[in-house]
Protein backbone atom coordinates (compact mmCIF):
# COMPACT_ATOMS: atom_id res chain seq x y z
CA UNK A 1 0.00 0.00 0.00
CA UNK A 2 1.18 3.51 -0.85
CA UNK A 3 -0.24 6.78 0.44
CA UNK A 4 0.14 9.64 -2.03
CA UNK A 5 -0.38 13.24 -0.99
CA UNK A 6 -0.99 15.14 -4.22
CA UNK A 7 -0.29 18.87 -3.79
CA UNK A 8 -0.95 21.58 -6.34
CA UNK A 9 1.72 24.27 -6.54
CA UNK A 10 1.30 27.68 -4.94
CA UNK A 11 -0.16 30.56 -6.91
CA UNK A 12 2.08 31.51 -9.84
CA UNK A 13 2.40 34.89 -11.47
CA UNK A 14 0.41 33.48 -14.40
CA UNK A 15 -2.37 32.32 -12.04
CA UNK A 16 -2.41 35.83 -10.59
CA UNK A 17 -2.70 37.44 -14.03
CA UNK A 18 -5.16 34.92 -15.48
CA UNK A 19 -2.67 33.53 -18.00
CA UNK A 20 -2.82 29.94 -19.26
CA UNK A 21 0.41 28.10 -18.46
CA UNK A 22 0.59 24.45 -19.48
CA UNK A 23 4.32 23.75 -19.81
CA UNK A 24 5.25 27.45 -19.81
CA UNK A 25 7.44 28.59 -16.92
CA UNK A 26 6.22 31.16 -14.43
CA UNK A 27 7.55 31.81 -10.89
CA UNK A 28 5.47 31.77 -7.75
CA UNK A 29 3.80 35.03 -6.83
CA UNK A 30 4.39 36.49 -3.38
CA UNK A 31 1.08 34.91 -2.33
CA UNK A 32 2.14 31.60 -3.88
CA UNK A 33 5.42 31.59 -1.94
CA UNK A 34 3.48 32.09 1.29
CA UNK A 35 1.04 29.33 0.34
CA UNK A 36 3.97 26.99 -0.35
CA UNK A 37 5.47 27.75 3.05
CA UNK A 38 2.16 27.01 4.76
CA UNK A 39 1.58 23.73 2.94
CA UNK A 40 5.12 22.71 3.89
CA UNK A 41 4.28 23.42 7.52
CA UNK A 42 1.02 21.48 7.18
CA UNK A 43 2.81 18.34 5.97
CA UNK A 44 5.80 18.69 8.30
CA UNK A 45 4.61 16.04 10.77
CA UNK A 46 3.85 13.39 8.16
CA UNK A 47 6.31 10.49 7.84
CA UNK A 48 7.14 11.23 4.21
CA UNK A 49 9.59 8.88 2.52
CA UNK A 50 9.93 10.85 -0.72
CA UNK A 51 8.84 14.07 -2.39
CA UNK A 52 8.28 13.98 -6.15
CA UNK A 53 7.53 17.09 -8.16
CA UNK A 54 6.83 18.36 -11.61
CA UNK A 55 10.01 19.80 -13.10
CA UNK A 56 8.29 23.15 -13.73
CA UNK A 57 9.57 25.76 -11.29
CA UNK A 58 6.23 26.72 -9.74
CA UNK A 59 5.86 23.12 -8.58
CA UNK A 60 9.52 22.58 -7.70
CA UNK A 61 9.62 25.68 -5.49
CA UNK A 62 6.52 24.44 -3.69
CA UNK A 63 8.04 20.98 -3.28
CA UNK A 64 11.15 22.47 -1.69
CA UNK A 65 9.01 23.92 1.08
CA UNK A 66 7.62 20.45 1.79
CA UNK A 67 10.85 18.49 1.45
CA UNK A 68 12.91 20.70 3.77
CA UNK A 69 10.92 19.52 6.79
CA UNK A 70 11.87 15.91 6.05
CA UNK A 71 15.53 16.31 5.10
CA UNK A 72 14.65 15.19 1.60
CA UNK A 73 15.55 16.55 -1.83
CA UNK A 74 12.60 16.93 -4.23
CA UNK A 75 12.85 14.53 -7.16
CA UNK A 76 11.80 16.35 -10.35
CA UNK A 77 9.93 14.15 -12.83
CA UNK A 78 8.41 15.17 -16.15
CA UNK A 79 5.38 12.89 -15.75
CA UNK A 80 3.97 15.29 -13.11
CA UNK A 81 4.06 18.29 -15.46
CA UNK A 82 0.86 20.13 -16.29
CA UNK A 83 -0.94 19.13 -19.46
CA UNK A 84 0.85 20.66 -22.44
CA UNK A 85 -1.32 23.35 -24.03
CA UNK A 86 0.91 24.40 -26.92
CA UNK A 87 -0.52 27.43 -28.76
CA UNK A 88 -2.80 28.28 -25.81
CA UNK A 89 0.09 28.85 -23.43
CA UNK A 90 0.88 32.40 -22.43
CA UNK A 91 -2.59 33.65 -23.39
CA UNK A 92 -5.41 34.97 -21.24
CA UNK A 93 -8.76 33.23 -21.56
CA UNK A 94 -10.05 36.24 -23.50
CA UNK A 95 -7.19 35.94 -26.00
CA UNK A 96 -7.75 32.20 -26.25
CA UNK A 97 -11.47 32.63 -26.97
CA UNK A 98 -10.71 35.24 -29.62
CA UNK A 99 -8.18 33.01 -31.38
CA UNK A 100 -10.09 29.72 -30.94
CA UNK A 101 -13.77 30.75 -30.85
CA UNK A 102 -15.07 27.21 -31.44
CA UNK A 103 -13.31 25.74 -28.41
CA UNK A 104 -15.48 25.12 -25.37
CA UNK A 105 -14.07 26.53 -22.13
CA UNK A 106 -14.60 23.23 -20.28
CA UNK A 107 -12.47 21.33 -22.81
CA UNK A 108 -9.30 23.38 -22.39
CA UNK A 109 -7.21 20.38 -21.30
CA UNK A 110 -8.55 18.06 -24.02
CA UNK A 111 -9.28 20.48 -26.86
CA UNK A 112 -7.44 18.41 -29.46
CA UNK A 113 -5.98 21.60 -30.95
CA UNK A 114 -2.79 20.93 -32.91
CA UNK A 115 0.25 21.41 -30.70
CA UNK A 116 -1.54 20.57 -27.44
CA UNK A 117 -0.98 17.32 -25.58
CA UNK A 118 -3.43 14.79 -26.99
CA UNK A 119 -5.66 12.44 -25.00
CA UNK A 120 -3.55 9.40 -25.89
CA UNK A 121 -0.40 11.16 -24.67
CA UNK A 122 -2.06 12.29 -21.44
CA UNK A 123 -3.36 8.76 -20.84
CA UNK A 124 0.10 7.28 -21.25
CA UNK A 125 1.55 9.87 -18.88
CA UNK A 126 -1.14 9.04 -16.31
CA UNK A 127 -0.21 5.36 -16.59
CA UNK A 128 3.47 6.12 -16.05
CA UNK A 129 2.73 8.47 -13.15
CA UNK A 130 0.40 6.04 -11.41
CA UNK A 131 2.76 3.09 -11.73
CA UNK A 132 5.84 5.10 -10.76
CA UNK A 133 4.25 6.61 -7.66
CA UNK A 134 2.62 3.34 -6.60
CA UNK A 135 5.97 1.54 -6.81
CA UNK A 136 7.97 4.28 -5.11
CA UNK A 137 10.10 3.11 -2.15
CA UNK A 138 8.38 3.88 1.13
CA UNK A 139 4.72 4.03 2.10
CA UNK A 140 4.11 7.79 2.24
CA UNK A 141 5.01 10.15 -0.57
CA UNK A 142 4.16 13.68 -1.65
CA UNK A 143 3.62 14.45 -5.33
CA UNK A 144 3.60 18.15 -6.21
CA UNK A 145 1.90 18.84 -9.52
CA UNK A 146 -0.70 21.02 -11.22
CA UNK A 147 -4.44 21.50 -11.03
CA UNK A 148 -5.22 20.07 -14.43
CA UNK A 149 -3.01 17.02 -14.21
CA UNK A 150 -4.01 16.15 -10.64
CA UNK A 151 -7.70 16.25 -11.58
CA UNK A 152 -7.03 14.03 -14.61
CA UNK A 153 -4.90 11.61 -12.58
CA UNK A 154 -7.79 11.18 -10.14
CA UNK A 155 -10.16 10.43 -13.01
CA UNK A 156 -7.64 7.99 -14.50
CA UNK A 157 -7.36 6.18 -11.17
CA UNK A 158 -11.14 5.84 -11.09
CA UNK A 159 -11.97 5.14 -14.74
CA UNK A 160 -8.70 4.03 -16.34
CA UNK A 161 -8.30 4.79 -20.05
CA UNK A 162 -11.91 5.98 -20.22
CA UNK A 163 -11.15 8.97 -17.99
CA UNK A 164 -11.68 11.41 -20.86
CA UNK A 165 -15.30 10.28 -21.24
CA UNK A 166 -16.09 11.71 -17.82
CA UNK A 167 -17.01 15.32 -17.22
CA UNK A 168 -14.14 16.50 -15.03
CA UNK A 169 -15.65 16.98 -11.53
CA UNK A 170 -12.56 18.02 -9.58
CA UNK A 171 -11.35 21.54 -8.85
CA UNK A 172 -7.91 21.73 -7.26
CA UNK A 173 -6.91 25.03 -5.65
CA UNK A 174 -3.38 26.33 -5.13
CA UNK A 175 -1.61 24.09 -2.56
CA UNK A 176 -4.75 21.99 -2.20
CA UNK A 177 -3.87 18.58 -0.70
CA UNK A 178 -5.46 15.36 -1.94
CA UNK A 179 -4.77 12.09 -0.09
CA UNK A 180 -5.02 8.88 -2.11
CA UNK A 181 -4.37 5.35 -0.89
CA UNK A 182 -3.22 3.00 -3.65
CA UNK A 183 -3.21 -0.78 -3.18
CA UNK A 184 -3.98 -4.00 -5.05
CA UNK A 185 -7.65 -3.32 -4.32
CA UNK A 186 -7.55 -0.07 -6.26
CA UNK A 187 -7.42 3.59 -5.19
CA UNK A 188 -9.22 5.12 -2.23
CA UNK A 189 -9.54 8.90 -2.06
CA UNK A 190 -9.43 9.87 1.62
CA UNK A 191 -9.93 13.57 0.94
CA UNK A 192 -9.28 16.07 -1.80
CA UNK A 193 -8.33 19.73 -2.21
CA UNK A 194 -7.83 20.27 1.51
CA UNK A 195 -6.78 23.90 2.05
CA UNK A 196 -7.25 24.34 5.80
CA UNK A 197 -3.63 25.52 6.04
CA UNK A 198 -4.57 28.60 4.02
CA UNK A 199 -7.41 29.47 6.37
CA UNK A 200 -5.03 30.19 9.25
CA UNK A 201 -4.54 33.70 7.93
CA UNK A 202 -6.73 36.05 5.89
CA UNK A 203 -6.43 36.55 2.13
CA UNK A 204 -4.34 33.45 1.40
CA UNK A 205 -6.85 31.66 -0.82
CA UNK A 206 -6.31 32.14 -4.55
CA UNK A 207 -9.45 33.40 -6.21
CA UNK A 208 -9.11 31.74 -9.62
CA UNK A 209 -7.97 28.46 -11.15
CA UNK A 210 -5.87 28.82 -14.30
CA UNK A 211 -3.88 25.95 -15.85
Amino acid sequence: MTIIYFVRHGQSEANKQGIIQGHAEFPLSDLGAKQAELVGNKLADLPLDAVYTSDLQRAFLTAEQIAKHHELAPAAVSYLREVGLGPLEGKTREQMRAEFPDMKSDSLLTSGIKGTEQIEEITERCRIATESLKNSPGENIAAVSHGGLISILLMYMIAGEDWHLLKRPFVIGNTGITKVEVSENGPKIHYMNQTAHLELEENLQSSTVVY
